[in-house]
């Protein structure tokens, strides 16, 4: 079966390191792909020891003290995951179908007008012979969700053994999970996020399960994440030129998305999506014929010429009528629903105390923050519970956290070996920095908003199973896109299922505006701040950035405002509200300027 086969046009996003933890196990079995951040293997372990217990499954620890054991430790999850997908959905499919509730469950959360649903229509009325074949090609045509994983290529800290002395690069953390998932059993691709790493992709090298069989087809698929064109041809010739086939790209919103916000330049999705439309068949040429060279020179098996190349969106979908619209008019394969899974308990991990953070959070709680240890914008809730104990920590003159896992120890300015920003240890020396004059106020702040995102989005995970998290450090961060601000209340798999596919959607906030016009407002902000910003590099290069910045968001809007009149994609209602922002929204990125005195700033040499 092909990798890139799925009954369903959308996927859920990988979410925290805990939320989608073990969403594979609640979806998977109804066709619908879902992605597994393996980055804590800690968490990963404690996962497979509550889900043994729970489907009464042997269970042996792995522990720190096992050579490579962070490696093993996924491969054992992974493949823990994929023995109990295989279990339910052999049961399902296998079952009395009449009687089955997870059976027509798999039906009725498919697509309008699935293939399959009319399929098992003609089952029903069929007798004898013909329905047996029926059955069969049912059996044959459904398929599990996929096991996919996610790898955030930046979150690649070395390593030490007990000795202290440093551990060869291939046990690094991303190329240590990377090993793990290529070892494992689970059917489903990697998915890497965060841009190119040169020493994890050539790495990949070493698995032939991510090169072609006889039948031109991969065990195990990679997907990139990506937020243009141009990221996308860099990333995929590179690992063409080394024979690796890129089965899908996914496209992610700059700022309308959860996690982690990586902003463009000012380039909105409508044009980017845009490009890869206008320029897929040259992506997809270029690709092939690099991938193809390099494996004969390999003398491996080759791709096959009608491999897919899949393209999806992900990032502020909100309703039916988007999903569609993008999924048809920029041609695309699918798109990604993440934050409001959130709200969907049968779907991912969310305890119940975030639960009910989430439903009184207002629209400004949901706020793009200086949290991350990485130094990237980092999308937050405000009243979450990890920010009153961060906040807490302060108050008490204990700001930091400890720091047990250390995944984002990337900081050597007081210390040999890497440590995290967010850490007790490294925010004290910056208090006393502060203390002794060498540091400002405002940098001192910009520190203590760190916290320990390891510990954060980890917990959930274990919480939303009943269980306590190691050392009782059950805080939880928790980090929607702006997007859910606008749902409220709690679903069922089959309510969010039947929203994306308009069956029946469900009542969002009214002042939910269209995904395209919220990403501009994103950016608007985004814009302002920086324009805001004290600079800190020649003024000449920050005013050329920040005039291409407005520059691109300027011929987004211009772009967009085309597009409405040449194709109708929602109601006139929804049309002439847009009109009315975009036109309000570009008079006020038009009027953005540095303030005097930041001008007047010093040229730096």
């Amino acid at each position: 079966m092909s990798l890139s086969y799925s009954p369903h046009t959308f996927h859920i996003p990988v979410m925290g390191l805990g939320y989608t933890v073990d969403t594979p196990l609640k979806v998977a079995k109804f066709g619908i792909s879902s992605v597994v951040s393996i980055m804590d293997d800690h968490l990963l372990e404690d996962m497979r020891r509550i889900y043994s217990r729970k489907f009464v499954k042997a269970f042996t620890p792995i522990p720190e003290t096992e050579e490579d054991f962070r490696a093993k430790r996924i491969t054992a999850y992974l493949d823990l995951m994929a023995e109990l997908v295989e279990e339910q959905f052999s049961k399902l499919v296998h079952s009395d179908w009449e009687n089955n509730r997870e059976f027509r469950q798999y039906l009725d959360l498919l697509p309008v007008n699935s293939a399959l649903s009319t399929l098992y229509q003609k089952y029903l009325k069929a007798s004898g012979q013909d329905r047996d074949l029926l059955k069969h090609e049912l059996q044959t045509l459904m398929q599990p969700g996929a096991i996919d994983v996610n790898i955030m290529t930046k979150v690649d800290k070395l390593n030490y053994d007990k000795n202290g002395k440093e551990l060869p690069r291939t046990y690094s953390d991303a190329l240590a999970a990377l090993r793990g998932f290529a070892k494992s059993k689970a059917r489903g691709s990697v998915v890497f996020s965060a841009g190119m790493n040169p020493a994890l992709f050539s790495y990949i090298e070493q698995f032939p399960a991510f090169f072609p069989d006889a039948n031109g087809h991969t065990q195990k698929g990679i997907i990139l994440k990506v937020s243009d064109y141009r990221s996308a041809i860099i990333q995929g010739k590179f690992l063409a030129k080394k024979g690796i086939w890129v089965s899908e790209f996914r496209i992610e919103s700059g700022l309308n998305c959860g996690g982690h916000a990586f902003a463009t330049d000012g380039l909105l999705v409508g044009p980017i999506l845009e490009e890869f439309k206008n320029r897929r068949q040259e992506l997809y040429q270029t690709l092939y014929e690099t991938c193809q060279k390099s494996l004969e020179e390999k003398g491996l098996y080759t791709v096959i010429h009608c491999n897919k190349l899949k393209v999806t969106y992900q990032g502020g979908l909100g309703n039916a009528a988007e999903d569609s619209f993008i999924r048809e008019y920029y041609q695309l394969d699918g798109t990604g629903w993440g934050s409001p899974f959130l709200l969907v308990p049968e779907a991912t991990a969310v305890d119940e105390e975030t639960l009910g953070r989430l439903f009184k959070a207002r629209k400004s709680d949901f706020h793009l923050s200086k949290a991350s240890p990485l130094g990237v914008p980092f999308n937050n809730l405000r009243n979450s519970s990890a920010e009153e104990q961060r906040k807490s920590r302060i108050a008490k003159d204990r700001p930091g956290s400890p720091c047990y896992k250390k995944f984002l120890s990337n900081n050597t300015e007081f210390t040999d070996k890497p440590i995290c920003t967010a850490s007790r240890q490294y925010q004290n020396l910056k208090v006393k920095q502060y203390e002794f004059g060498e540091l400002a106020k405002e940098e001192l702040e910009d520190v203590l908003a760190k916290d320990c995102l390891c510990e954060g989005l980890s917990a959930p995970g274990i919480l939303a199973m009943g269980e306590v998290p190691r050392r009782n450090l059950n805080a939880v961060t928790i980090c929607p896109g702006p997007n859910l601000a606008y749902f409220k209340g709690t679903f069922s798999l089959k309510q969010m299922v039947d929203h994306i596919y308009g069956k029946l959607p469900l009542k969002l906030d009214l002042e939910r505006p269209h995904v395209f016009v919220k990403e501009l407002q994103l950016y608007a902000q985004h814009l302002r701040t920086e324009f805001d910003a004290k600079i800190t590099e020649k003024v000449a290069k920050k005013e050329a950035y920040l005039e291409k910045f407005r520059a691109n968001l300027q011929q987004g809007i211009s772009y967009y405002q085309e597009l409405m009149h040449k194709v109708s994609f929602d109601s006139e209602d929804v049309l002439n509200k847009m009109q009315s922002q975009f036109n309000s929204l570009r008079k006020e990125i038009e009027h953005f300027s540095l303030e005097k005195e930041t001008v007047l700033a010093p040229e730096l040499s």
